[in-house]
């Protein structure tokens, strides 16, 4: 529920792009460095927050980390003039660089090694399905009443997911180290670069064409965004049992082949809703097939550094954001839709090249458990 509001209030500005350049009198390119400016603060604050929360318990960290995500929502739908919002966005953003890491360690330490992939991929679950019903929601709700009550919805959808952390989560501790310098040791490891660099070239790949895919869809934009995030939401748990069934090697090099070829289909898809409606699920299901294994991948290469791994992949994802926002926003605004799709697919065959030349198959990828005593609160 948590992931579900910080996906929500993510990708949901995808779908606002007209919406906000009207109201705030600013291009569509500019609209979307809103998330733009989301990504590149949650890179930079997710190693820096982790180290800094390191000593606190992860329940409570959840907590802060939501009430910081709604607050910061909240102070979006309120403020006036571009500056303001994209100030709001950063904090916003804040709050989502320390719960989603957070929250993929408790479900990695809450869960035996043999079903921890289909744990990881239920946590992540919540942001494959914000994309199939919170940013259709959005997206259709900023049409009607305008892109701030979206960002009102965020902010409702934050407290259920705050509600939900308060009632059911248990209390996890999990050693974790408050020096930030050991935040980026795991970089002067190549296999763990390997795993950071295919997740910030895949999420550039996606998200070049998805942050701006109103540009390039003549189409009813909610049903496309609707299609791709139910797709998303059969991917993503179909990926947890596969990477389990499988192992995450397949899984990754799956995703990360079609994806591609589907991004070069976008010209294809805007011939025709039905088409456009089959292309989105087949893209969201594909494509989020590499999620759950990305993560097993992390966690198997650092098994001792369970938060420091995933607190790292998530920063290296909105890298990819952000390098998405700003090269898609400066394809868009030189070459049009075209130069849009060629990037994405560019971005999508560096993925692939650079992880056959990294990813090498192991004999065995079994995550070890982590050193960590979850203990639920009496009674």
């Amino acid at each position: 529920m948590g992931n579900f509001a910080v996906g929500t209030g993510m990708f949901v500005t995808a779908g606002l792009l007209s919406s906000i350049s009207d109201e705030l009198k600013i291009s569509v390119p500019a609209a979307g460095q809103l998330m733009t400016i989301f990504a590149l603060a949650y890179a930079i604050l997710s190693p820096v927050l982790a180290a800094l929360t390191a000593r606190l318990p992860r329940k409570r960290l959840l907590v802060i980390a939501l009430t910081v995500f709604v607050a910061g929502n909240a102070l979006t739908a309120l403020a006036p003039t571009y500056p303001l919002v994209l100030a709001t966005r950063i904090i916003a953003a804040a709050g989502a660089a320390m719960f989603t890491p957070t929250a993929s360690g408790v479900a990695t330490a809450l869960t035996s090694p043999e079903r921890r992939g289909r744990a990881l991929a239920l946590v992540m679950g919540g942001l494959s399905v914000s994309s199939a019903l919170g940013v259709p929601l959005g997206t259709w709700l900023g049409g009607v009443a305008g892109w701030r009550a979206t960002i009102w919805l965020v902010v409702a959808l934050g407290v259920v997911g705050l509600a939900g952390v308060l009632a059911v989560v248990p209390q996890v501790s999990i050693a974790a180290s408050a020096r930030l310098r050991d935040r980026f040791a795991p970089l002067a490891d190549r296999a763990v670069v390997a795993v950071l660099v295919t997740q910030l070239l895949m999420f550039s790949a996606g998200f070049t064409a998805y942050t701006y895919i109103g540009s390039l869809f003549d189409l009813p934009l909610p049903a496309v965004l609707w299609a791709w995030g139910l797709g998303g939401v059969v991917g993503n748990q179909l990926g947890g049992r596969l990477t389990d069934a499988y192992g995450p090697r397949r899984m990754i090099f799956l995703g990360l082949i079609a994806s591609t070829v589907f991004l070069a289909l976008i010209p294809v898809a805007n011939l025709a809703l039905p088409i456009a409606l089959v292309w989105a699920f087949l893209w969201g299901a594909l494509g989020w097939l590499v999620a759950p294994a990305q993560q097993y991948r992390t966690v198997a290469a650092i098994p001792d550094s369970v938060p420091i791994g995933l607190g790292l992949l998530s920063s290296f994802q909105y890298t990819g954001l952000f390098v998405a926002g700003v090269t898609g926003g400066l394809a868009l605004q030189w070459y049009g839709r075209a130069g849009v799709v060629v990037l994405a697919t560019g971005f999508g065959l560096a993925a692939v090249l650079f992880t056959l030349a990294t990813y090498r198959a192991p004999a065995a990828e079994a995550i070890p458990e982590p050193e960590s005593s979850p203990a639920r609160r009496p009674g």
